[in-house]
């Protein structure tokens, strides 16, 4: 069966390999430049994280809805999360280094300066559309790890609220991404 347009997305559904090789070479590109934008400071990064991207979205194709986003932007989501993922996985390698192995160049800390401030811009991008006290709750709790318990004494809101709260705080980001992919 030769694979096009009009049904690369159904024969990656069954895992047709071929459906696979269609997608590297129609999107590869929007792809490759996806991550490259995320990780110009990690070129070594870069192709293991496509091929990450790759994996996912043969490995998710049942999640994708063409009747709410098409598939490019789909996979240039998917692309961009990964991208991002493997920027706090780098960071996190800078923070946990052995002092007598390491010997730690300016260019490192002005690397990882330079991925904090840009996974910091994507966060403020994300939950820009927050009200302020639903943003310091998903701060607390996703950027400073506290517990619910913590935030829930910090705040004197009761758990069942602060849950409401992220249920719905999460729902308006979503919506918020559904609407700018598709644009």
């Amino acid at each position: 069966m030769k694979i096009g347009e009009y049904n690369y997305i159904r024969q990656l559904r069954r895992q047709d390999e071929k459906a696979l090789m269609y997608v590297i070479e129609t999107y590869g590109g929007l792809i490759k430049s996806v991550i490259r934008r995320h990780l110009f400071s990690l070129p070594h990064k870069q192709e293991e994280c496509f091929d990450d991207v790759l994996l996912k979205i043969w490995g998710h194709i049942s999640e994708f809805d063409e009747s709410r986003n098409s598939f490019s932007n789909w996979a240039a989501a998917i692309a961009r999360y990964r991208a991002i993922d493997y920027l706090r996985q780098f960071q996190k390698e800078l923070d946990v280094v052995n002092i007598e192995d390491a010997v730690i160049a300016r260019e490192d800390r002005m690397l990882s300066r330079m991925m904090e401030k840009e996974i910091s811009e994507e966060m403020e991008k994300m939950l820009k559309c927050l009200k302020p006290c639903d943003r310091e709750l998903f701060l607390k709790l996703y950027v400073e790890e506290k517990t619910m318990e913590e935030v829930s004494l910090e705040t004197g809101m009761e758990k069942d609220v602060i849950y409401n709260r992220l249920s719905r705080g999460k729902k308006k980001i979503r919506k918020q991404f559904s609407i700018q992919r598709s644009i």
